[in-house]
């Protein structure tokens, strides 16, 4: 009888541990917060409307306050889980905070939900993998964006062009940016696969058919044609996308410009052209390569007043003085060019250990050009310093804390 008694007693013990399903229990404390959690939905269930909860998560994003607009996207899900506007704004959201696997598990379930509607899912997705993944969801994006249009134009048809609305919710420039994002893959994680360079031609012939004037597209074009030693015909790509937004070469096409209205819908399309910063530095490596050492240095000298803290930049503009030393006159400005190589590789050097960067290959070749400089007079007691720009005695001060700065903004 005893026997038989303890083991009911630690047949009860093992309930007390498990769900009758086979899963764990919640501990006290997971209890008290989910039931405080269903508290909360119901509170806000019953205080806001989902509009509202909308409208003060879209108030928080225009504001860039990313914390408070996710607290209320989170509650307009727990009103509505499978509204797919607001886990297209959820999933933005995460991706604005840098919580990469957040944003992933809601554009997931953003696609399981509606794998056939709204491309900026399949956008992000492709981002954050690589290889062949990458490829399926760009490929995929761009079939759900060509569907849209396919089924705006088709619309339109049908009701005429005065009844119907003449704006598509997908731009071309849209699908010419998702066949950029699938060149891009064969240009570099599957650049070795067969068949690889076909791909990536084809991809960017379908670019520039939907946006013969996108300047991602033009690059592209430009690297694929250096790449395969036709540098002639990819220097005219390059020229012609960095004709679309550098600011020097936009101030000769206002000048020609007919009326202020002109110019006005010029600045804004200029202003829309411009690429992302790292697409800007593929720019600057282009046009080095492509001995277009002006360009070069207006796209790399903007980039340092955007951000002074990449090392990248700061050693590309040494790079391309470097690279000019020997096409000058010694007897005109061959002194200045040394003179800013070695000022900007050494700023490059002082900054790579002041961020403790990892590209090995880059701090090798600064250390290289700079020991070859080294022993160059550069004319430190001179009275041109400013030539050359300012000394890198002091560094570190130099450098703006961008990121601190943004906080205080924030806080005004």
């Amino acid at each position: 009888m005893g026997g038989q008694a303890k083991s009911k007693k630690k047949n009860k013990a093992k309930r007390k541990d498990t769900k009758p399903t086979g899963g764990a229990l919640m501990s006290p404390q997971e209890r008290m917060k989910a039931k405080m959690q269903e508290r909360a939905k119901k509170k806000t269930a019953e205080k806001y409307t989902i509009d509202q909860l909308i409208e003060k998560t879209e108030e928080c994003v225009d504001n860039f306050d990313f914390d408070m607009a996710r607290l209320y996207c989170q509650r307009a899900l727990d009103i509505e889980p499978t509204n797919l506007t607001l886990l297209d704004t959820m999933g933005n959201i995460c991706s604005e905070l840098g919580d990469i696997e957040k944003a992933k598990q809601v554009y997931l379930k953003a696609v399981e939900l509606s794998p056939e509607e709204g491309h900026s899912k399949y956008m992000y997705l492709g981002q954050i993998h690589t290889g062949r993944e990458a490829v399926q969801y760009f490929s995929k994006g761009t079939e759900v964006m060509l569907n849209v249009m396919d089924k705006h134009t088709n619309e339109a048809s049908a009701f005429g062009a005065a009844a119907f609305p003449s704006v598509c919710a997908v731009s071309k420039k849209d699908v010419s940016v998702a066949f950029c994002s699938i060149a891009e893959i064969f240009f570099t994680d599957l650049c070795m696969e067969e068949g690889a360079a076909d791909r990536c031609k084809e991809a960017i012939d379908k670019a520039l058919q939907y946006d013969e004037h996108n300047p991602e597209a033009l690059q592209l074009m430009a690297s694929y044609l250096f790449s395969i030693e036709k540098t002639e015909e990819g220097r005219e790509y390059l020229k012609k996308s960095v004709s679309s937004w550098l600011p020097s070469l936009q101030k000769e096409e206002e000048s020609m410009a007919s009326t202020e209205h002109d110019m006005e819908e010029e600045e804004d399309q200029n202003k829309s052209n411009i690429p992302p910063y790292e697409s800007r530095i593929t720019t600057a490596k282009l046009l080095i390569e492509a001995e277009e050492y002006e360009m070069a240095t207006e796209v790399l000298e903007d980039l340092l007043e955007e951000d002074d803290e990449v090392v990248e930049v700061w050693y590309l503009l040494g790079w391309l003085f470097y690279l000019q030393l020997d096409k000058q006159d010694l007897t005109n400005n061959d002194v200045n060019f040394r003179k800013s190589a070695w000022t900007y590789l050494s700023k490059a050097k002082k900054l790579y250990v002041k961020l403790r960067c990892e590209d090995a290959p880059m701090f090798e070749h600064t250390e290289q050009l700079l020991a070859e400089l080294g022993g160059e007079d550069h004319g430190a007691d001179d009275d041109d310093d400013d030539e050359a720009g300012p000394s890198v005695d002091n560094i570190e001060d130099d450098f703006i804390q961008s990121s601190d700065e943004e906080d205080d903004a924030m806080d005004h």
